[in-house]
């Protein structure tokens, strides 16, 4: 259903079943999937393509030029997956040419109240971002991770999966797969063994992501020299591909 408030662009592809609420601005260039729910005065920009079975709250601004003053209006683009609920007044940005010109949401993830996030961030799949997080330009979160409320991340850093960050954590530096950071800036505080119990690791592969926790944080050692025992160890266990991978890709340091 669509009230008849609602301005939506020509062009723009909804699927039959998209509810719209009153007063909300769909533009150009948007693709709406099937199921996807969106309330009362939200504005959609494309180039946007939105999947299936979505909830947009009110005054969420989705696809909106970037904030980068590089910008020059090149037709870039935001996608976001399935299943994803966006609360009230989040902000998300389309992307740049300086990067892949995309900005990417994943699927059943939870955006918080007021969450933003900016231009050619990715964003994997079942993450929760609280209240007011931010996320600045290219910053990339994994799979699963929880970013506490007020947590502000720097551009080009990345969190890595399964990681949980406190309310209030700065991040400036990449979170390494797994860890608990916190505090202003973000030191790490273990491995999240909790969550992993609740998604369904075994004991055996915790056991062998906090070995390798000492490994990079407890054992005095360089992060290289860390890592290459991490490597020897990741046969025995597939848990410890996406820590492996994440100390790889680190282009900022690792918060220590």
């Amino acid at each position: 259903m669509i009230h008849p408030s609602a301005i939506i662009d020509p062009s723009a592809q909804i699927a039959d079943n998209v509810e719209i609420g009153p007063w909300t601005l769909i533009g150009p260039d948007v693709v709406i999937g099937e199921g996807t729910q969106i309330a009362s005065h939200v504005v959609v920009k494309g180039p946007t393509q939105i999947g299936r079975n979505n909830r947009i709250f009110q005054f969420a601004t989705v696809g909106e030029e970037c904030q980068d003053k590089k910008y020059a209006g090149e037709p870039t683009r935001l996608v976001i997956g399935d299943n994803n609920v966006i609360r009230e007044g989040c902000t998300l940005h389309r992307g740049t040419i300086q990067d892949h010109s995309l900005t990417q949401i994943g699927s059943g993830n939870l955006l918080m109240a007021y969450v933003h996030v900016a231009h050619d961030c990715i964003v994997g799949d079942n993450c929760i971002l609280a209240n007011n997080v931010a996320l600045a330009g290219h910053v990339k979160v994994g799979d699963f991770a929880i970013l506490g409320g007020f947590t502000a991340v720097h551009q080009f850093c990345q969190i890595g999966a399964h990681v949980m960050c406190g309310a209030g954590t700065v991040v400036l530096q990449d979170v390494p797969a797994y860890v608990m950071a916190n505090g202003n800036t973000a030191t790490p505080h273990g491995i999240n063994s909790e969550g992993l119990k609740r998604r369904g690791f075994g004991s055996d592969e915790i056991r062998a992501l906090r070995q390798a926790y000492k490994l990079i944080y407890r054992k005095g050692l360089k992060l290289d020299e860390a890592l290459a025992q991490i490597v020897a160890m990741q046969a025995d266990c597939d848990a410890l591909t996406p820590l492996v991978t994440s100390l790889q890709q680190a282009s900022r340091g690792i918060i220590r």
